[in-house]
């Protein structure tokens, strides 16, 4: 999700102590390599599609592992968000290790913030985002603007060990936003409350169940376009994208009214549409580029071919980086 700065720390604070001694007692066979084989990259799920910790999957119903059934204080901390939960995971970097320079494009990440709760961390560990770097002590809490380009760094010997939490947030989450201090940002006063983490109360919280649309509306698909151009930096070629996408959205817009998103016969019309409209954008606007760096044309595909109408690739969590499709990792 795109921010106002690139980092916000919440007004949260935990017990990390607690939380690591929890997460130590993790048997180390729940760990697993990441996703895309990252090097120095191990995660263990805690909230997945349908509680199966083997399922990466960004659609279907989020629900928590039996691994996160067995963290009674992990449960607490996720409840203390007040926010309806995405996909969840530790995320371990190993000393000596980095998460690369990308951006968060593909369309789960549009309406999506990501929050990291350090519980095994080291001076050395520093995450850095667009322009603005610095490290997330143990037991704080933070998120930051998936859509500038970001990389984490660990130049420690020990393991870096987060809680990362994926969010389309909550009223009482965004209330905690409202309280939280920016960075870069004024100078205040700012304190922390403390979250009480109570031994064997495994907490319950509410997840995700609708997350990919089967059609995107004509609605939703004009509101990521015009975000797109609003981000395009200035460009010849880029009022020619915008009239051959307001030109789609005509299209798209009165196929919906014919056939809404319930007849699954229609899905290839919806497919056609995209797909021409992409092609026609990449010849006309190739050279446009957002002003995080990446090229609009690309970032059309990520973010929207793979999720306009539901299909073999619609659980897409795929980030661009150094403009190519990578996973997520951070």
């Amino acid at each position: 999700m795109k921010l106002q700065v690139p980092f916000v720390q919440l007004p949260l604070a935990f017990d990390a102590a607690a939380l690591a001694a929890e997460v130590a007692a993790i048997d180390e066979s729940h760990w697993r390599p990441h996703p895309q084989g990252f090097a120095g990259n191990s995660m263990l799920p805690l909230v997945a599609v349908e509680g199966d910790p083997g399922n990466e999957g960004f659609a279907g119903p989020m629900r928590p592992t039996p691994a996160l059934q067995s963290c009674p204080r992990l449960s607490q901390a996720i409840a203390s968000l007040q926010a309806t939960v995405g996909r969840t995971r530790l995320m371990r970097l190993a000393g000596e290790a980095e998460v690369t320079r990308h951006a968060d494009q593909g369309y789960y990440w549009v309406e999506r913030v990501r929050v990291h709760l350090p519980i095994v961390t080291q001076p050395g560990v520093r995450f850095e985002c667009g322009d603005a770097a610095m490290h997330m002590a143990a037991g704080e809490c933070w998120i930051f603007d998936t859509w500038r380009q970001h990389r984490v760094l660990n130049e420690g010997d020990a393991s870096r060990i987060h809680l990362v939490v994926d969010t389309t947030g909550g009223a009482g989450f965004w209330e905690l936003v409202s309280r939280g201090r920016p960075v870069p940002g004024p100078a205040g006063s700012f304190e922390p409350s403390g979250v009480a983490l109570e031994e064997g109360r495994v907490a319950a919280f509410a997840c995700e169940s609708v997350n990919v649309p089967a059609v995107m509306s004509p609605w939703e698909l004009e509101s990521h376009l015009r975000f797109l151009f609003e981000e395009s930096v200035p460009h010849p070629s880029l009022a020619a994208a915008q009239r051959l996408a307001a030109q789609f959205l005509r299209h798209w817009r009165e196929t919906w009214f014919e056939c809404g998103d319930t007849v699954p016969e229609a899905r290839a019309r919806f497919r056609k549409l995209f797909d021409g409209f992409a092609a026609e954008a990449a010849r006309a606007a190739g050279a446009v580029r957002l002003r995080n760096g990446m090229p609009l044309v690309e970032v059309v595909q990520v973010m929207l071919g793979r999720s306009v109408v539901a299909g073999p690739a619609v659980g897409e969590g795929t980030r661009v980086q150094e403009h190519r499709a990578r996973g997520d990792n951070a």
